[in-house]
């Protein structure tokens, strides 16, 4: 049996959205889709404006522009994240300064945000990791307004998922979120920011389209337009907006299902003493956009695991190892690497598990046989 880390939820809905745009011949850039597409999103997570673009990384870009963040301002980011959260900062000359995490859902710990602040802090950016909104976001809210930051909410991995009433998008300044091929809904490639600030969004959309105010649809119109600012060709086409709209149409359905096989693969795995699975805090929702245990043995017996399952032709992957401590990321802090030792601990124990909305009871029992065989042999 060969099982994926994860498979796209699709169906004939989405070959049709996609095909009436390539069927009409026009359009395929700047179309109708595009603003269905993010009207979709804003709605359904409750947020008054959001601009989509071709990635969650140059949403983030983008959002870095948009609230002028520059060189010379710190922006505070945890090291337990994909590396787009930190290099963000990087792109308009500002310097990531990493604080820990906590150890439920690993999102950033508020009391060492609170250490890393300094004089030149100009911004948090709390993330949410595999499907459920990190333990603190309204206190690292709160704090950033208390401290007078700006607070980038990284929510590219927890659209759907809530936290005591409030989804996850709906925190801070401004939310990004990502469409890429493992996401709850994807478009292949695709990103989107949400805020609820009329000036953010208009110099969102500025960043975006290469500092051209869209006021009239730029292929179809004979009217010349001016340029108002340095900007970037980061749209979203409309092929890729329409498959977009057709995917938020089955977001609830999707969760249903991946919260259903969630539940199949914890009951089999929680009375391993070996391993700890997902926790939901009460009061959230965990969408399980990625299904990540605990191995209590630590990185030795987690990568022995990952080898093993490997080998049963069950992908599975290490989400995340430390940005501080990649190669590109030791030339650059040299001695001033921090100390995140949550981080470091969370990181040598966790291992993404296969997790997916279509996921057979066959494929759940193979995996989770597969875990139990491995800590027997070694038992």
């Amino acid at each position: 049996m060969k099982i994926p880390l994860y498979k796209a939820f699709t169906d004939s809905g989405d070959v049709r959205r996609v095909s009436s745009v390539l069927e009409r011949g026009m359009n395929w850039a700047i179309g109708p889709e595009v603003a269905e597409f993010e009207r979709a999103v804003s709605s359904y997570v409750g947020r008054r404006y959001a601009v989509a673009y071709n990635s969650g990384t140059s949403a983030l870009h983008a959002t870095m522009l948009a609230l002028k963040i520059g060189r010379g301002a710190e922006v505070i980011v945890p090291s337990f994240t994909f590396i787009a959260t930190a290099n963000a900062p990087l792109f308009v000359g500002a310097s990531p300064v990493f604080a820990d995490i906590e150890r439920v859902t690993y999102g950033l710990d508020p009391e060492a945000v609170e250490r890393a602040i300094t004089r030149r802090a100009k911004a948090m950016v709390p993330v949410h990791i595999g499907g459920i909104v990190c333990r603190y976001a309204g206190e690292l809210e709160a704090l950033g307004r208390e401290r007078k930051l700006l607070v980038v909410e990284d929510a590219c991995e927890a659209l759907g998922a809530t936290a005591k009433g409030r989804k996850g998008g709906t925190f801070g300044d401004a939310s990004v979120l990502s469409f890429c091929a493992n996401k709850l809904i994807s478009t292949g490639e695709g990103g989107m920011v949400l805020t609820d600030r009329k000036d953010l969004y208009e110099r969102l959309k500025l960043v975006g389209s290469h500092g051209r105010p869209d006021r009239v649809p730029y292929f179809s119109s004979s009217t010349s337009p001016d340029y108002v600012q340095l900007g970037f060709n980061w749209r979203v086409s409309s092929m890729t907006a329409a498959l977009g709209v057709s995917q938020m149409n089955k977001l609830e359905r999707a969760i249903q299902l991946r919260r259903k096989v969630a539940g199949l693969l914890s009951s089999r795995l929680s009375s391993l003493n070996e391993v700890e699975v997902p926790v939901e805090p009460q009061g959230y929702r965990h969408t399980y956009q990625m299904y990540t245990v605990k191995v209590r043995g630590g990185r030795r017996s987690r990568d022995g695991l990952n080898g093993f399952l490997s080998s049963k032709g069950i992908t599975s992957k290490v989400y995340f190892d430390p940005i501080h401590r990649t190669q590109f990321y030791r030339r650059l802090l040299g001695r001033r690497a921090p100390k995140l030792p949550v981080t470091d601990w969370v990181s040598s124990r966790v291992l993404t598990i296969p997790v997916y909305p279509r996921m057979t009871r066959d494929e759940v029992d193979y995996v989770a046989d597969s875990v139990k065989t491995f800590f027997a042999r070694r038992g």
